[in-house]
């Protein structure tokens, strides 16, 4: 059975392939871990009043049918409670793992990668020659397990070693608060500190729709992260740029069929859910060897 498809964002502002994973369910509690569930559908998140729509339907159609992307999943709703849920050699459900092949040089699910060398939101060589799109709320508690348990030992095997890039897409389905987070997010990227705002804000196991993204919560964790000037942070993520950031990332992973977060794209492959490290070696390895045999 196919996913629900997400109501597409409105545009008025306000404030304030294949599944490789686990069963379906979005969490109760954001960056921690629930049992059960049943599919989410994002609610009537709002963004910036001028929406910025970096790909032609066109392209993004020919994605969704023609590369075997998210449109075909069944459920991206959910990640396990069990961080170490995925083990090497199998596809995250039980079952053996396909061997993954680099996609054709003009499939346009590579083109997703925007390879700007001077982004904030992303880790690694603009060349590097893999690249991971994530999409992520930052409530949703499968994305805190998968960046407390994850996230750092991928950039110290390929990031470091120059072989993966990582981009960040900010996908808020969870309501105002996760609005709220992008956008400070954001801002915290315009000076520098996206990846330590990032690390502070998911740190710990935290109650959605709790507080943890209104003004006093935000700047603690701008504090925590290292921002310079929390007064800027506060300005910027009310701004029509930051509005306008947050709708071109939420729109792509909407026009994508993207239901639940954190989702991937390692050079076009999907993955989905707070997977453990060897589910996303089982991708990226093969890749790396493709790429050095060429």
């Amino acid at each position: 059975m196919s996913a629900a498809r997400p109501r597409r964002p409105r545009k008025t502002a306000t404030r304030g392939p294949k599944q490789r994973g686990p069963g379906p369910g979005g969490p109760q509690r954001g960056g921690g871990s629930r049992k059960g569930g049943a599919q989410r559908t994002p609610a009537r998140t709002t963004y910036g009043a001028r929406a910025a729509r970096p790909y032609a339907a066109a392209l993004l159609a020919a994605v969704v049918v023609g590369v075997l992307l998210i449109a075909t999943l069944s459920a991206l709703g959910g990640g396990s409670d069990d961080p170490a849920g995925a083990s090497g050699g199998t596809d995250g459900t039980g079952g053996e793992s396909e061997t993954v092949e680099p996609l054709p040089e003009d499939n346009p699910a590579l083109d997703l990668a925007r390879r700007e060398a001077d982004d904030p939101l992303a880790l690694g060589d603009a060349d590097a020659p893999v690249v991971m799109i994530e999409y992520t709320d930052f409530q949703d508690a499968f994305v805190g397990i998968y960046a407390r348990n994850t996230h750092e030992r991928l950039v110290e095997e390929y990031v470091d070693a120059g072989e993966l890039r990582i981009e960040f897409r900010n996908y808020p389905i969870n309501g105002p608060e996760s609005d709220a987070a992008a956008r400070a997010a954001w801002a915290a990227g315009q000076q520098g500190r996206f990846w330590e705002f990032r690390e502070a804000a998911l740190a710990d196991e935290f109650n959605k729709d709790s507080g943890r993204f209104e003004e006093e919560s935000l700047r603690r964790i701008a504090d925590e992260a290292g921002v310079p000037d929390v007064d800027r942070l506060l300005s910027d993520m009310e701004s029509d740029a930051a509005g306008e950031a947050v709708e071109r990332d939420a729109t792509e992973a909407y026009e994508l069929g993207i239901t639940g977060v954190p989702s991937f794209l390692i050079n076009g492959h999907p993955l989905s859910g707070a997977q453990n490290l060897d589910a996303f070696r089982d991708i990226i390895d093969p890749l790396l060897a493709a790429e050095q045999e060429q």
